[in-house]
């Protein structure tokens, strides 16, 4: 098999090993792939992997000695999975392989919301703790999260995760997901989580965690009459997709005081423009789309994407999508 991997310094910028994938072929791996040249690298692929470099119908029309495309990631909105299936190429996706580190990487964020330990890290080394007159002192507010209720709109495997460290922190849990009740509602009551519309949600809870896909029905979904909708001074955190938030009604929001903050690790593009209004707002704490990100979870992703092809190659392709 001949196999080309476009953009791969996301997964391995080095502290990885290719071998799982050179095990199954010949390889070539491009740190990134500019969409033009795609066809020109990767005319003698047979199987292509991706991540973020998209395969549209005419890229795909490209390639006639394509079979099989892996993509390096859940998410596979960036491959044109109707003209795949025209040309019968199989595409595979490897779910579920950050969904710890995802959930982490939120708690990381809200963590820091609740007691901004970066600003006040930096303001003890600058010496003020030195100089301060009492043994302590805090420059913002401080949150505690017992007792507050952690609001989760998207309740799949993220999102439960999400809700049993919310309930590790002595949070109540609402969720609204596409899981309909009564099944999906008894299993999440089973879990002490309670089921219930993303309107819901809005209104009651002190944190509100994205985790849902983006889809023609979620792009722009926190926009500004849903925001409208939530506590004053609630907390939200995205990192699931940033097309989700109109961005410049959540700056407003957060601006304005509406909103007690938000925590996001995704944007509407990445990487973002300059003067996308996130990255100028206090209130707002902008990670670099890095919560999958961690060596264990990437480890999973080499492992599995491997295993997908080799299923492929022997003739029982698994975690087909498209």
């Amino acid at each position: 098999m001949n196999i080309v991997v476009l953009d791969g310094f996301a997964l391995n910028p080095g502290d990885l090993s290719w071998e799982p994938l050179e095990k199954l072929g010949k390889l070539t791996v491009y740190d990134r792939t500019p969409e033009e040249t795609i066809a020109e690298r990767a005319g003698e692929a047979e199987v292509l992997l991706t991540n973020k470099t998209p395969l549209r119908a005419g890229t795909i029309a490209a390639l006639p000695k394509l079979k099989y495309i892996g993509v390096l990631a859940t998410g596979y909105d960036i491959i044109d999975t109707k003209a795949a299936k025209e040309q019968s190429i199989v595409v595979s996706n490897v779910p579920e392989y950050s969904t710890d580190s995802v959930a982490q990487h939120v708690f990381a964020l809200l963590l820091e919301l609740c007691h901004h330990t970066g600003l006040h890290s930096a303001s003890a080394k600058r010496g003020d703790w030195a100089a301060s007159a009492d043994f302590a002192y805090w420059k913002t507010p401080l949150i505690e999260l017992s007792g507050k209720t952690m609001g989760i709109i998207g309740f799949g495997k993220i999102g439960r995760r999400v809700a049993q460290l919310a309930r590790a922190f002595g949070m109540n849990v609402l969720a609204a997901g596409r899981s309909a009740p009564p099944a999906g509602a008894a299993a999440a009551e089973a879990e002490g989580v309670i089921r219930t519309t993303v309107d819901e949600v809005l209104r009651q809870a002190d944190v509100v965690s994205l985790h849902c896909p983006l889809t023609p029905q979620t792009e722009g979904m926190i926009d500004r009459s849903a925001i409208a909708l939530m506590k004053p001074g609630a907390l939200l955190i995205n990192t699931s997709r940033g097309k989700l938030i109109a961005e410049n009604d959540l700056a407003e929001a957060l601006n304005a005081g509406k909103l007690g903050g938000a925590a996001v690790d995704v944007l509407s593009s990445e990487p973002p423009a300059p003067g996308n209004p996130l990255l100028s707002c206090e209130r707002c704490l902008v990670t670099p789309h890095l919560a999958w990100a961690t060596k264990e979870a990437r480890t999973r992703l080499m492992d599995t994407a491997a295993s997908n092809l080799q299923a492929f190659m022997a003739g029982k392709p698994v975690n087909v999508v498209g």
